[in-house]
């Protein structure tokens, strides 16, 4: 397998487990924080335990519209792997196309099966169906900043 120059070598930071890790860290400290909570309040407490899937939901949300819409256009494991999204005519991808970017991905992987991810395979750009229905596309950066880049005069 050839490197393509990029000079990232994160080993298993590399397949986007930063990212992931770092979006369970706030869910983690939630459910810490109401198992001791209950065990201050003798249990009432523990009745806070239904709130913290909704809000991880939210969490999710958030994370992937500010992340996916930001200024990188990208997650943090895609910017380790020199991806950004980008809609089907070179803008960059907003707030509200990031977190729907997500919600139509959970919903035709949950919907239509992990079979739908074969999809990708069989169209000619590599899109993903979710992909397809928002106008999006996953560019290397790398590749679009070396392009974009001014004529040099000499």
């Amino acid at each position: 397998m050839s490197d393509s120059g990029s000079g990232n070598t994160g080993g298993a930071w590399r397949n986007g487990g930063a990212g992931n890790f770092l979006l369970a860290i706030p869910v983690i400290l939630a459910y810490m924080f109401i198992a001791v909570f209950g065990l201050i309040t003798l249990g009432l407490g523990w009745l806070l335990f239904w709130l913290v899937w909704p809000a991880s939901v939210i969490w999710a949300l958030i994370y992937y519209g500010s992340s996916l819409g930001g200024p990188h256009s990208a997650t943090m494991g895609m910017r380790v792997m020199d991806l950004e999204l980008r809609t089907w005519y070179g803008a960059p991808s907003y707030f509200v196309l990031g977190a729907m970017h997500a919600v139509l991905f959970w919903l035709s992987v949950s919907f239509l099966t992990p079979l739908v991810l074969l999809i990708g395979l069989f169209n000619g750009r590599r899109r993903l169906l979710h992909d397809i229905v928002l106008g999006t596309v996953v560019i290397n950066s790398s590749v679009h900043t070396h392009v974009a880049q001014p004529a040099r005069t000499f």
